[in-house]
């Protein structure tokens, strides 16, 4: 892995997508053991699944990782934690809002 270059590697992958009121969920499972670290980006092919409510679908597909590149990385590491404290930004109060 370089620090400016990007790798482009191709698995198998099972996609599993839940539409039930228990729960709501869609997993992506490389079946070549290939693991996802930070800045890496995954492309599912294929047509879009729809679950009807109540009912789990799981099929086979293919998926590209494009890897981040060294750089990449580092500042995925560096300013990941920024971007999750972004979306906990919240307060509790004592005051009630109508």
């Amino acid at each position: 892995m370089g620090w400016l270059t990007k790798e482009i590697e191709h698995a198998p992958c099972t996609v599993e997508i839940s539409h039930k009121f228990e729960s709501l969920h869609a997993h992506v499972r490389f079946n070549n053991g290939a693991t996802v670290y930070p800045g890496d980006e995954v492309k599912v092919h294929g047509p879009e699944i729809m679950a009807p409510f109540g009912e789990i679908v799981i099929e086979d597909r293919d998926a590209t990782i494009v890897r981040a590149s060294g750089l990449e990385r580092l500042w995925t590491r560096m300013t990941g934690d920024f971007e999750v404290m972004e979306l906990c930004e919240f307060s509790f109060s004592e005051e009630v809002t109508l």
